[in-house]
């Protein structure tokens, strides 16, 4: 069976697996947002933004495959399709979903076998970091804002990471939401209200302003800016749903939970 061999990844977290599974060499271009690896910046031209894309570089490059993500990513897809290119968009959103895309890109690739082994070392780390969590005096709360204007709260598989971490999703009830929009956070009173322990920036692109957050009206009142708990994962770290979320950004709410619940933090 060939499998393709003239890849294009429209967004990180495909670039990132690949590189992973030993299969870049089929990488042929890649997002300009791309930064992991970061030798995939030097090595791969850049085609596309995240909804816009160079659609005549991409076919002079004639690649076999493009992969896309979301349906942020419908237009640039369809324009593909229309040329002739085969396109697959993924649509994960969850952790279950984020191992589903390794193990299914592997399989397209025909490295399924790799593929297992990763994903196998992801649930390991994810069921050994829970288990840790398991024996926490208590949860904290946690906020996870997305981006300030206007507040969005965390996805899907960023509430997951938190609770595997040892924590609470102030608004798990809104991660479920797959829009964006749907995640706005119309009133931030609301956000004083629920009173998080813990408050994560990760401001999609930009970088996160933690003087910006103390000096929204009453958010002075919240413990986590009483007890200085305001944190930053970068976006690149943890809101790709793909390895870095599984690793880094997990990594890293690991440890600012459990900073949080050592004797004396708070």
């Amino acid at each position: 069976m060939n499998h393709p061999s003239r890849i294009v990844c429209l967004t990180d977290e495909t670039t990132e697996t690949l590189y992973l599974l030993g299969e870049q060499d089929r990488i042929v271009g890649i997002s300009g947002f791309s930064v992991r690896p970061p030798e995939a910046r030097k090595e791969k031209p850049k085609v596309s933004a995240f909804t816009s894309a160079k659609i005549d570089k991409i076919l002079e490059l004639q690649p076999d495959l493009v992969l896309g993500f979301s349906n942020l990513q419908a237009d640039i897809a369809a324009q593909l399709i229309r040329e002739g290119i085969a396109v697959h968009v993924f649509n994960q959103r969850s952790v279950e979903e984020i191992l589903r895309m390794i193990t299914l890109l592997g399989a397209m690739v025909g490295v399924p076998e790799k593929a297992a082994a990763l994903t196998t070392q992801y649930r390991q780390r994810i069921d050994t970091v829970r288990a840790e969590a398991s024996a926490l005096p208590r949860r904290p709360r946690v906020y996870f804002e997305e981006w300030d204007e206007p507040i969005i709260s965390g996805i899907r598989w960023v509430s997951e990471l938190i609770r595997v971490a040892g924590g609470e999703d102030c608004f798990a009830e809104l991660a479920a939401e797959q829009s964006a929009k749907r995640r706005i956070i119309a009133d931030p009173q609301e956000v004083v209200r629920r009173a998080p322990d813990i408050i994560i920036g990760s401001w999609c692109g930009k970088k996160f302003r933690p003087e910006q957050i103390s000096a929204r009206p009453g958010w002075d009142a919240i413990p986590a800016v009483k007890n200085g708990r305001v944190h930053e994962i970068k976006s690149c770290d943890i809101l790709q749903p793909g390895p870095a979320a599984l690793t880094d950004g997990l990594e890293q709410l690991r440890k600012i939970i459990r900073q949080w619940s050592e004797p004396g933090a708070h």
